[in-house]
């Protein structure tokens, strides 16, 4: 499933390209899922970007509770076996799922930016599956900075809006201008078509362009922790904030809203 060179590539970079490793019946299963939430969406949803008053970059998430689709994809297909795999774990826990749409005429890039400070978990071992459900071309794809993970920095989060959440951690730093200083680091993307998946960790550094195809673009973004994952209440703005959630710092995840997906 996951063989020694891919591994690697996942530890050693920070991300990896995977190719057909979801089946198309759970393709089919996202897609329903996705026009679903998108019907009844959440409070969550956020609107990035409209063109002549139509949406065309939005998301969601937090919604494997109540949407079927998600769950029995995170449930009961073999995703959580790929990433103990890629993670050398023996323990997976669900963090959350996310969908991403860019419909066929966005302009709006997402903001490099890196996901470890948004979230309520500390940790190394982790995966973040960026699952397109629409075939993507390099120019429509995500962009990320190869090693990132290695440089034990947190960077503010960003706002997709444009501007940094509200954050008292002392140890964030203001993430660099990358898209003005390209050539200073090593930029990677991939072509993705329906079935493939790019995993990344939580401390790389990523982006992603506008939607220049003729396509749609969405993504099903899938969020999963493993052996050394621990609760961390940050001092400032946290997405998802799940309310909910009664942890204390350096708690193991183990709750209903993170519920263990394989256990060694």
């Amino acid at each position: 499933m996951i063989n020694d060179k891919l591994r690697n590539e996942f530890l050693e970079n920070g991300v990896v390209l995977l190719k057909q490793i979801v089946e198309p019946r759970w393709i089919l299963e996202l897609q329903k899922g996705v026009e679903y939430n998108f019907k009844h969406p959440s409070k969550y949803k956020c609107v990035y970007e409209e063109r002549n008053g139509e949406e065309v970059f939005y998301d969601d998430y937090c919604n494997w509770k109540r949407i079927n689709e998600y769950r029995s994809f995170i449930f009961n297909s073999r995703i959580s076996q790929i990433a103990a795999s890629l993670m050398n774990s023996k323990k997976v826990n669900l963090f959350h799922e996310h969908v991403l749409v860019k419909e066929k005429g966005s302009r709006k890039r997402t903001p490099w930016h890196q996901d470890q400070g948004y979230y309520c978990v500390n940790g190394k071992d982790n995966v973040s599956f960026w699952i397109p459900l629409d075939k993507i071309n390099k120019d429509s794809s995500m962009e990320f900075i190869k090693g990132s993970h290695k440089w034990n920095k947190t960077f503010l989060p960003t706002k997709f809006l444009g501007f940094d959440y509200e954050h008292r951690d002392i140890e964030f730093e203001k993430i660099p201008n990358i898209e003005n200083n390209r050539d200073k680091y090593e930029i990677i993307s991939y072509e993705c078509d329906i079935g493939d998946a790019i995993a990344f960790n939580y401390a790389t550094i990523h982006s992603a362009y506008g939607n220049n195809s003729r396509n749609r673009r969405r993504a099903f973004s899938l969020r999963l922790t493993g052996d050394d994952a621990r609760y961390i209440k940050r001092k400032g703005e946290m997405s998802p904030p799940f309310p909910e959630v009664i942890l204390k710092n350096d708690d193991i995840l183990d709750c209903d809203t993170f519920p263990v997906l394989i256990s060694s």
